[in-house]
């Protein structure tokens, strides 16, 4: 036990020493800066262990055409986001992903926000290629929630944060969902103008493969010094980036976009 604390100590203060060195040297001008969080006393292999997604790629739709859109968008100001949630050590950020886009195009479509259940698609989800806390993307948990006939809510059925249980066929009142969709759309891939303008209308999955990890775009903007940026919910608890949040670069230059984000988009339709 003593080993073990210390060498977390160990790692804890080379992170510390990498953050120090760039927020102050190598990364002072990269528009954003690093900190201490409850990831600290990780490796990179470790947290790579945890929380990145392996396998993310999926197939995109070029079907779409950009139209004028908002200079800006930020889907918590229309109420169409719930609180950032934490899925833990468990390897499930594609099932977070999902369900925030579908909390979202439910609210926007039912003016219903409600908070959905991850757990359900990390218990059920299992016969594509969702495993639970190990892998998972979100156009397959969209297609698992279409042909569920939707989802239940967080408070039917809670995170446990692991896919121990089994699934639980009798969640819902009156066998009726909280939040059902008709099916998915890729957003075109590499096209940050593509992105941009269905981000203006609802919460969009994400998941670059520069992150291995599953996200959903809310938004976007620009800071007070003309900076572009893409305003993400993450699913790590609030006590990460800005609450829970965190603004990437846009338009950086590169099609497939800073941390890959304009590479594979998915949102639910109803």
């Amino acid at each position: 036990m003593k080993q073990k604390k210390q060498r977390r100590h160990m790692i804890f203060k080379d992170n510390v020493k990498y953050i120090e060195n760039f927020n102050n040297g190598v990364g002072k001008d990269r528009g954003y800066k690093l900190a201490v969080n409850k990831f600290s006393d990780l490796t990179n292999d470790e947290f790579n262990s945890i929380y990145a997604d392996p396998d993310a790629s999926s197939p995109m739709d070029a079907n779409s055409t950009v139209t004028d859109v908002p200079s800006s968008m930020d889907s918590r100001e229309n109420g169409a986001v719930t609180p950032v949630k934490d899925q833990g050590d468990c390897n499930c950020c594609w099932a977070f992903s999902a369900v925030a886009a579908v909390e979202g195009i439910t609210k926007i479509e039912t003016g219903k926000l409600m908070s959905l259940s991850e757990q359900e698609l990390v218990d059920c989800d299992t016969g594509s290629f969702d495993r639970g806390c190990t892998v998972g993307r979100m156009d397959t948990a969209f297609e698992f929630i279409k042909n569920n006939n939707g989802l239940t809510t967080e408070v039917d059925y809670p995170f446990v944060g692991n896919d121990y249980g089994a699934c639980k066929t009798t969640k819902y009142e009156n066998d009726a969902a909280a939040a059902t969709i008709s099916g998915f759309k890729f957003v075109p891939a590499n096209n940050e103008q593509a992105l941009m303008q269905v981000v203006a209308d609802q919460p969009v999955s994400e998941c670059g493969t520069d992150i291995d990890h599953g996200v959903t775009a809310i938004g976007y903007g620009a800071s007070s010094d003309g900076t572009k940026y893409w305003l993400v919910k993450n699913s790590w608890g609030t006590g990460w980036g800005e609450g829970g949040y965190v603004r990437i670069q846009r338009e950086v230059g590169a099609q497939e976009g800073a941390c890959g984000i304009a590479m594979m988009a998915s949102y639910p339709t109803v």
